[in-house]
């Protein structure tokens, strides 16, 4: 293994620009630590391509991109977006009745892998359904013109969640566990294999400085319970029920759930092969935080 810590050129990490992902990245200060590092935000889509073409070292991405990209990926330890049921920002708003969904058409949105196939699995697997797919901006009533029902992920669907819209609202992490009785993880912390083998230090350093930030975050939400209400609106007690239904750790609750769903995408077609969820080895054990269901 070739080990060169000089830091020739600076890590790239990508983060998510959705709220979910903000305990881990909050109180993350890449000025702080003793390797250069880059921040890179974006839509988990964005992220899934640039960690994949190798233009971004590590972030967090989708899971179903680190699913069919596994061979090129190590999982960073203990850091996820998951929930245990409601998720609130994976809905599914449905202008016809869902025993027509299932089998009409649905406008997705195109900024995350993981939550487009996610409703696949539930359409197909669990309601018998075929629907047709077409993708879309993020705007719900322009979504809906011409569909039976339409995908918001993140901050687009927190928003059109809090419109008086009229429509019935099937929040995916729910029905996933309703269905399942699992976790579902949304995204996981991956690095590029090449980059860990390459510059071991810096990924540790990054990585203990992500676990610091999420440890911060769980002992005081406030502070980004108020960034959340300056920055999007809403109500103290929304964004603490919201933050309060994440998971941030990757245990074997965890684990488990997400296997399910890389099961359930291989049978549908959806992905290839055996999934492995190989962490990077040699990063010190971080300590898990109580799960808040």
């Amino acid at each position: 293994m070739e080990t060169n810590n000089n830091n020739a050129r600076p890590i790239k990490l990508g983060r998510i620009s959705y709220t979910n992902s903000w305990p881990v990245f909050h109180h993350f200060d890449p000025n702080a630590l003793p390797y250069e590092t880059e921040l890179h935000s974006d839509l988990p889509a964005k992220l899934n391509r640039k960690l994949r073409a190798g233009e971004i070292d590590m972030a967090a991405i989708s899971s179903y991109a680190y699913g069919i990209s596994s061979d090129s990926y190590y999982v960073l330890p203990n850091l996820s977006v998951s929930s245990f049921g409601r998720v609130q920002s994976i809905l599914l708003f449905l202008k016809s009745p869902l025993e027509k969904v299932i089998h009409g058409k649905i406008a997705l949105t195109t900024a995350s892998a993981t939550s487009v196939n996610l409703l696949k699995i539930i359409m197909e697997k669990f309601y018998g359904g075929k629907p047709t797919y077409e993708d879309a901006e993020p705007s719900l009533e322009h979504m809906l013109e011409n569909a039976d029902a339409a995908l918001l992920i993140g901050d687009h669907a927190i928003r059109a969640s809090w419109t008086d819209h009229g429509y019935r609202v099937l929040d995916l992490g729910e029905v996933w566990n309703l269905w399942t009785g699992h976790w579902m993880t949304f995204a996981l912390w991956a690095v590029r294999k090449e980059t860990a083998h390459r510059y071991p230090e810096a990924v540790q350093s990054i990585y203990e400085g992500l676990i610091a930030s999420k440890s911060m975050s769980y002992r005081d939400m406030r502070p980004i319970i108020d960034k959340a209400m300056s920055q999007i609106g809403g109500t103290a007690d929304y964004w603490e029920t919201y933050f309060r239904h994440l998971c941030h750790d990757f245990g074997p609750e965890q684990q488990a759930g997400l296997r399910l769903y890389f099961q359930y995408a291989r049978e549908l077609g959806l992905m290839d092969g055996e999934i492995s969820l190989q962490e990077f080895p040699g990063l010190p054990v971080a300590d898990t935080l109580p799960n808040r269901r």
